[in-house]
């Protein structure tokens, strides 16, 4: 069963490669980052995409969250944070393509166990992408409390763009 609003997110671990001005070229090496240590006592907008650097993540709900970051963080979050089955050195290249920079907390779910353990996974075998790529969605967390869930039901965004989140708000 998916996770639902009301629900604790689970205790897992992902991955990702700090922003480093200095290193613009190349990736920090990755570190582990267990969600309630992270999120604990924080407002966290989260959004899940199937994989980095494919047409409607890139084209579409990437783009969305890289221009209305400090927006989204004037209305009392702490982090915005982007999550997909890619590892944390594709994560990170996809964020520096998309200049996110440190507005956006690039993480990855490389083996598939945040979205395993929250039930919003879908199996990307018939397109050649692996047994488990995430279903595009977004979170609002509230010291570790799922307060808002936009899953999208189709191909596209709708509830998981920025747009639908920033009214969430």
């Amino acid at each position: 069963m998916a996770i639902q609003v009301g629900d604790t997110i689970p205790n897992t671990v992902l991955t990702y490669a700090p922003y480093n001005p200095d290193h613009a070229d190349v990736c920090s090496a990755p570190q582990p980052m267990n969600t309630h240590d992270a999120f604990k006592g924080k407002r966290v907008v989260l959004f899940a995409v199937p994989g980095a650097f494919t047409p409607t993540c890139s084209e579409t709900h990437m783009p969305e969250y890289a221009t209305r970051a400090a927006e989204i963080k004037a209305k009392n979050v702490d982090i915005v944070a982007c999550v997909a089955s890619n590892d944390p050195f594709v994560m990170d290249a996809w964020g520096k393509a998309h200049g996110v920079k440190d507005s956006v907390l690039m993480l990855s779910d490389a083996n598939g166990e945040f979205g395993s353990a929250i039930g919003l996974v879908n199996d990307g075998t018939k397109m050649r992408m692996g047994p488990i790529r995430l279903a595009r969605f977004a979170m609002i967390i509230n010291d570790l409390k799922v307060e808002y869930l936009g899953v999208e039901p189709a191909r596209g965004v709708t509830v998981s763009g920025a747009a639908s989140v920033i009214a969430k708000l």
